[in-house]
C-alpha cells in the first residue's frame, strides 16, 4: 500500500505540474484564452491532495486575478468571486486577499466599498497573528485611513459648490478626525509611508495646524529608526517652502537631502554589484543605448561609473 501511495502521489504531482507549467508557457506568450481554460483544471488536479491545495491557494489566486486583467468580458463580480472564495479557502491570506480586493475596488471608483471591506479586514482576527498578518494589517489601517482622505478630499471639493456648507463641513471634517486618529498610530511604525504623510500633512494645512504638521514631517525625515527616504526630506522643504521659510532653512534641509542620497546609493549598489553590471552595463548595452535610446544612456552613465569604477 505505501509503495502504491507514493506512485499515486508521484503521478498527481507529475500531472500538476505539467498543467502548471502549460498555464505559465501560455501566459508567458499572452495566449490568455488557452491559459484560462487550462486553470480549469488545475484546482480541480489540486482538489485531490488537501496538502498540495494549501500549498498552492494563493498561487491559483493570483494567476485567477492576472488572467481576469486580460480577459476582455471580465466584471467586477468576477473578481470579487474569486477573492470571497480566496478569503474562505485560506485564513493565512485572508488579510492579504482582502488588501488587493480593495485595491481592485478603488480602481473601480467603489471607494466607500472599499472601506467597508478594509473595515472588516481590520477587525478580522483568527488565531495567532504572524509578523507577515501584523504588517498587513497595518497596511490595511493605512488605507482605510487613505480612503477617509479621498473621501474628505470630495467633501472638500464640494464644500464650494453647496449652499449647506455647514453641514458639508462638519461631514468633512469628521473623516479628518477618523483619518487623522489612525494615521498618528501608523506613523509610530518605522516605514515608507509617502502618500498617507502627504495626504494627512494636506488635511493639516487646511485647518492650520502647522505645528502637528512641521512636527510629523520632521519627524519624518530625522528619525533614525525610518529608513533613509530622500521624499521625507522633499517633502519637509516643500512645506516649509510653502510657508515662507528662509532661504537658509531650506538649504540646510536640501544638504541633508543630498547626504542622505550616499545611503541611498550604497544600499541600493552593494547588492546588485555582482550581477547588475552584466545585465545592463556592458558595453554591448552602451552601443545599444547610444543608437536606440540616447537619453536612457546619460541616465546610466553615472550609475555605470559607481558599479564599474575606472571602465
Amino acid at each position: 500500500r505505501g509503495v502504491k501511495l507514493i506512485l499515486v502521489q508521484g503521478r498527481f504531482r507529475h500531472s500538476t505540474r505539467i498543467c502548471l507549467e502549460r498555464i505559465r508557457e501560455a501566459m508567458l506568450h499572452h495566449r490568455w484564452q488557452e491559459a484560462a481554460e487550462y486553470m480549469v483544471f488545475y484546482p480541480q488536479k489540486l482538489e485531490g491532495s488537501e496538502i498540495e491545495y494549501r500549498q498552492n491557494r494563493e498561487l491559483i489566486w493570483r494567476i485567477s486575478i492576472e488572467l481576469l486583467h486580460h480577459m476582455p468580458n471580465s466584471k467586477l463580480e468576477d473578481y470579487n468571486n474569486i477573492h470571497e472564495r480566496m478569503k474562505h479557502l485560506g485564513v493565512k491570506i485572508y488579510l492579504k486577499v482582502s488588501l488587493e480586493q480593495s485595491f481592485h475596488l478603488m480602481l473601480c471608483g467603489q471607494i466607500e466599498e472599499a472601506k467597508q471591506l478594509l473595515a472588516i479586514g481590520e477587525s478580522w482576527r483568527y488565531g495567532k497573528e504572524s509578523a507577515s498578518q501584523h504588517q498587513t494589517a497595518k497596511l490595511i489601517q493605512a488605507y482605510r485611513s487613505l480612503l477617509d482622505y479621498v473621501i474628505w478630499c470630495d467633501k472638500k471639493f464640494t464644500l464650494d459648490d453647496t449652499d449647506d456648507d455647514s453641514v458639508t463641513y462638519q461631514d468633512m471634517h469628521s473623516y479628518f478626525r477618523q483619518a487623522s486618529v489612525h494615521l498618528k498610530e501608523i506613523f509610530k511604525n518605522p516605514g515608507v509611508w509617502d502618500p498617507f504623510i502627504v495626504s494627512y500633512v494636506e488635511m493639516l494645512e487646511f485647518y492650520d495646524d502647522h505645528e502637528e504638521a512641521l512636527k510629523i514631517l520632521n519627524d519624518y525625515a530625522y528619525d533614525d529608526t525610518f529608513p533613509p527616504n530622500p521624499n521625507a526630506h522633499v517633502f519637509l522643504y516643500q512645506y516649509l517652502k510653502r510657508r515662507g521659510a528662509s532661504d537658509k532653512k531650506l538649504t540646510k534641509v536640501l544638504k541633508v537631502k543630498q547626504l542622505n542620497w550616499k545611503d541611498i546609493l550604497s544600499e541600493t549598489v552593494e547588492p546588485r554589484k555582482d550581477w547588475w553590471p552584466a545585465l545592463h552595463f556592458t558595453s554591448f548595452h552602451a552601443a545599444q543605448d547610444s543608437k536606440e535610446n540616447p537619453e536612457l544612456m546619460k541616465l546610466k552613465a553615472p550609475v555605470a561609473k559607481i558599479f564599474c569604477p575606472g571602465k
